[in-house]
């Protein structure tokens, strides 16, 4: 059994900053991707960030230079840090991860449960 469990999320002005953690716990023998996904109220889920083990990040076009990601493998956990929020970035934001459970099996896609971002303007 595999658990994402999310915090960081709230309210925060236009132009305010938040972090978000996600920590990954239970049955996890290695981990392959972590990020972060997005859902605005009648919008699909989007991809926000994401860090691989051992790759490149990535990010949405419409938060680089504003939005960073960054591991603890020890901790299996991701942060993201968010700067310069506008009212766009107001979605329900869901942890991913890429887990495989153990050495034999395969790796699966794994979420959180998802924690509400709100900017205000």
């Amino acid at each position: 059994q595999v658990q994402l469990v999310e915090s960081g999320g709230g309210l925060v002005q236009a132009g305010g900053s938040l972090r978000l953690s996600c920590a990954a716990s239970g049955s996890i023998f290695s981990i392959n991707f972590m990020g972060w996904y997005r859902q605005a109220p009648g919008k699909q889920r989007e991809l926000v960030a994401g860090i691989p083990s051992g790759g490149r990040t990535n990010y949405a076009d419409s938060v680089k230079g504003r939005f960073t990601i960054s591991r603890d493998s020890a901790k299996n956990t991701v942060y993201l840090q968010m700067n310069s929020l506008k009212p766009e970035d107001t979605a329900v934001y869901y942890c991913k991860a890429v887990i495989k459970r153990l050495s034999n099996t395969a790796y699966g896609d794994y979420w959180g449960q998802g924690t509400q971002v709100t900017v205000s303007s």
